[in-house]
């Protein structure tokens, strides 16, 4: 990842409600003004480097408050808010001005100040071929999507600001359907922006494998639009979107873009790495996944048995996480993985269960499982489907939305491991935000 030195506070903390973006001197960079007013190549490239930087930042949080939440996961460590708040311990609700609310939200929207920063310093730019500037769109498009997505995704029904360019005059709270419509309009755009674009920036090499082009980020981005047609319940357009994606029923199964990690100066860790074995800060694996894992699935190498079981805050755990093998892994964005699994899931829902199964025995067989054997029925491959997902998609923020679309993140689907402990559907609207 480029070392970025960004001089402007592009990475406001819009989760503050209300906002100022305020010019510092520097320089070897250019100011808000002087980007706004005729930027250069050079310096809109600055600015893509550092969305694609942020995206980075808090993911941890959200990966740890999510999978607590679904009965993924324990993040054992110093912090009580991990075991009491997103388990509501005694009836507790969640906070809606704490760390697990506000970093991955504040994170998302500085990503988002940094891409509408970009997009309106386009109309003045100097130097940028029409390819260029259709480059620059596209990928603002795509990423200001995503951002919205992870946070529609955690505030559900509560909605989110989506009109948030202006910061002195922030947009309202929209529903979680309008804010879908923006997710798949930004999608749209950005995907016909990429047509016949030119990218003048060179992606990290987690975009490598053919994605740091235009060509391969269009797919990365119908990769997308399929996830948010699969959040949506959209599933006829999950298998339009998923036709122009990398979707490769026949490949490996592991690619796709990724967020890499590095030791290099001003650069970070892997942050959902922990220290084999270490206690008082570990992320433990739910004792159901290791309960219920079926003989033979090699996914179980993703969880560690720890040499003590552990324990804290009347919660118990045998494993640990053995997902990340060091602090340099990557941490995939999306991946053939997933989107087989969505061309799944969509296929059961439309009705095409024979196309069902053949994706299922892709994963079935990439994990040790061998073809399907059971019902084709369309409840019997809900079932399988989601079973798949549980353990391809461990701590990668996926499982509470899952068991959300399918009516199962509640007391009576999940294990409470204390009496009172609750099921949460969704995050609240931080206290600083302005209706």
């Amino acid at each position: 990842m480029k070392n970025i030195n960004l001089i402007i506070s592009t990475l406001c903390l819009l989760v503050l409600g209300a906002c100022t973006i305020d010019e510092q001197f520097d320089p070897n960079a250019p100011s808000v003004s002087a980007i706004l007013s005729e930027a250069e190549p050079n310096e809109l490239d600055l600015l893509v480097y550092g969305a694609e930087a942020r995206m980075r930042t808090a993911w941890d949080t959200y990966i740890t408050s999510t999978g607590t939440i679904a009965r993924e996961l324990y993040i054992f460590n110093a912090d009580p808010r991990n075991t009491e708040d997103l388990l509501g311990k005694e009836g507790r609700s969640l906070d809606n001005n704490t760390f697990y609310l506000t970093a991955p939200r504040g994170t998302r929207y500085q990503v988002v100040k940094n891409v509408n920063l970009l997009l309106e310093a386009l109309p003045n730019a100097q130097g940028a071929s029409e390819a260029e500037l259709a480059g620059y769109r596209g990928y603002a498009r795509t990423v200001k999507a995503l951002m919205f997505l992870q946070e529609l995704m955690r505030l559900n029904d509560n909605g989110i600001r989506v009109d948030v360019a202006d910061p002195e005059n922030l947009g309202p709270f929209v529903s979680k359907a309008d804010a879908f419509t923006e997710i798949f309009s930004l999608l749209d755009d950005a995907y016909d922006d990429l047509q016949g674009a030119e990218f003048h920036f060179a992606l990290s090499a987690g975009y490598a494998g053919g994605f740091d082009t235009p060509e391969g980020y269009a797919e990365f981005n119908r990769a997308i639009a399929a996830r948010a047609a699969t959040y949506a319940q959209q599933y006829d357009n999950a298998l339009s979107y998923l036709e122009d994606s990398f979707l490769d029923l026949d490949g490996d199964i592991t690619v796709g873009p990724e967020m890499i990690f590095s030791t290099a100066s001003g650069d970070v860790l892997n942050p959902v790495f922990k220290i084999p074995g270490q206690s008082g800060d570990q992320i433990i694996v739910h004792d159901s996944y290791i309960e219920d894992i079926r003989e033979g699935d090699m996914r179980l190498s993703k969880f560690r048995p720890r040499v003590d079981a552990t324990s804290q805050d009347g919660l118990n755990g045998t494993h640990e996480t053995a997902l990340y093998e060091s602090a340099l892994s990557s941490i995939d964005i999306i991946r053939n993985e997933e989107l087989i699994l969505i061309y799944a899931e969509a296929s059961i829902q439309e009705g095409s269960l024979d196309d069902a199964v053949t994706a299922l025995n892709v994963i079935r067989n990439a994990h040790g499982l061998g073809d399907y054997d059971g019902d084709v029925n369309r409840d019997a491959l809900i079932d399988e489907m989601l079973y798949n997902r549980r353990y391809s998609f461990w701590a990668e923020g996926h499982r509470m939305f899952d068991l959300r679309r399918y009516g199962l993140l509640n007391a009576d689907n999940l294990s409470i491991d204390r009496p009172g402990d609750q099921v949460f559907q969704q995050f609240p609207i931080p206290l600083n935000e302005n209706q």
